[in-house]
């Protein structure tokens, strides 16, 4: 079975946001719920969202052929006095973990932090959930899509 280079990134971010961001977070001085995937629900776990997509290529890119992706991983949070704060956390884990791993394990050339929303309630203390939106761009040799 052909694994897709789609694939492998999707999988690299789940490996990192369960592995070495809940190793950060388990270090913080408070307790934060640590990230999983599958069908977990309540105050112990998150369980963020991940999208891929391709995007437009510069011109030395081009040249150079590589190909880039634009990767978002969203976390929506009930609202409690600790989202935002949760939040925060999140954020900097992903920071970090990124910074110590630019490659992804060797699935990627390069990822970078392209940007970072903190979403709050449009109306405080109504039941609308905080999120944290982080947006990644990930670029690839294209000869390393053979799969």
């Amino acid at each position: 079975m052909k694994v897709f280079i789609e694939q492998r990134i999707i999988g690299a971010v789940q490996e990192i946001l369960t592995g070495r961001v809940n190793e950060l977070l388990c270090d913080m001085q408070f307790p934060i719920p640590t990230v999983e995937f599958g069908e977990y629900r309540g105050g112990l776990t998150v369980v963020p969202s991940i999208a891929l997509n391709s995007c437009e290529r510069t011109e030395k890119e081009r040249i150079i052929r590589l190909d880039a992706y634009t990767l978002t991983v969203i976390f929506t949070l009930p609202e409690t006095p600790e989202s935002e704060l949760y939040c925060y956390a999140y954020s900097g884990a992903i920071s970090r973990a990124i910074y110590d791993n630019p490659t992804l394990g060797g699935i990627v050339d390069r990822a970078v932090i392209t940007g970072k929303k903190y979403l709050s309630p449009k109306k405080l203390n109504c039941g609308e959930s905080w999120q944290l939106v982080i947006t990644l761009r990930l670029t690839i040799e294209e000869m390393g899509n053979a799969g």
